[in-house]
C-alpha cells in the first residue's frame, strides 16, 4: 500500500466549519441551462393556455374537431336570419289617435285618414280621438298594449308613413294608441 505525505488539509481544526474547500470552482454557463428549460416551459404553458381559451371562445375554427373534418370551414359564420312581423290591419281594434302638437283638430283628421285607408277601429264609433296631455311633442309614436298587437301597430306606421312603435302600458285603456307629433304631416287630398 502506498503512504503519502501529509499536508495542511489533512488537519482541519474542528472550530472551522468549511468544507469542500477544496472542490474546484462551478463551471461557467451552468446557470443558463437552468433558465432556458424554464423558459420554454413557461413558452409552452402559455401557448397551451391561449390556445385552449381560444377553442372554448370559439374563436379557432378546428377542423379535426368537427364531425365532418372533409368539410372546408367557413371563415365567416352565416348570419342567423332576423324574424319579420308582417304587418296586418285588424279593423275591429280600437285605435286612439292624440294630437301632441299645437295644431288643432290633428287628431280628428288623422283619424278620418286612417280610416280612410281601411282603419275601422280609427273611427269615432269604435276609437277615439281627442288632444294629448301635451301639446310639445316632437316625435309621432304608436304605442301597442298588447305583444299580439306588434303587427298592427307596425302596419299603422306605414299607414302614417311616419313614427316608432313602442310596446307599452302606459294606455291601458286601447289596443293601440297614436301619438301625433310635430313631425307628423297629414298627407295631402
Amino acid at each position: 500500500m502506498a503512504n503519502t505525505s501529509t499536508d495542511r488539509f489533512d488537519s482541519v481544526p474542528d472550530d472551522l466549519l468549511r468544507t469542500g474547500a477544496h472542490r474546484s470552482a462551478p463551471k461557467r454557463g451552468r446557470g443558463w441551462i437552468a433558465f432556458a428549460w424554464a423558459a420554454l416551459a413557461t413558452g409552452v404553458l402559455v401557448a397551451a393556455g391561449l390556445f385552449g381559451l381560444a377553442v372554448i371562445r370559439g374563436t379557432i375554427d378546428l377542423p379535426f374537431a368537427t364531425a365532418n373534418a372533409t368539410a372546408a370551414p367557413s371563415s365567416t359564420p352565416s348570419p342567423t336570419p332576423t324574424p319579420t312581423i308582417t304587418p296586418k290591419i285588424d279593423p275591429s281594434l280600437a285605435i286612439t289617435v292624440l294630437n301632441g302638437t299645437t295644431t288643432k283638430g290633428l287628431a280628428t283628421a288623422a283619424g278620418n285618414d286612417l280610416v280612410k285607408q281601411g282603419w275601422a277601429g280609427a273611427s269615432e264609433q269604435i276609437g277615439s280621438r281627442t288632444n294629448a296631455g301635451s301639446t310639445d311633442i316632437t316625435k309621432t309614436v304608436v304605442y301597442y298594449s298588447d305583444a299580439a298587437n306588434e303587427a298592427a301597430a307596425r302596419a299603422m306606421v306605414l299607414s302614417l308613413k311616419i313614427g316608432e312603435i313602442r310596446l307599452s302600458a302606459a294606455y291601458p285603456g286601447s289596443p293601440i294608441t297614436v301619438v301625433l307629433g310635430s313631425d307628423y304631416v297629414l298627407p295631402a287630398g
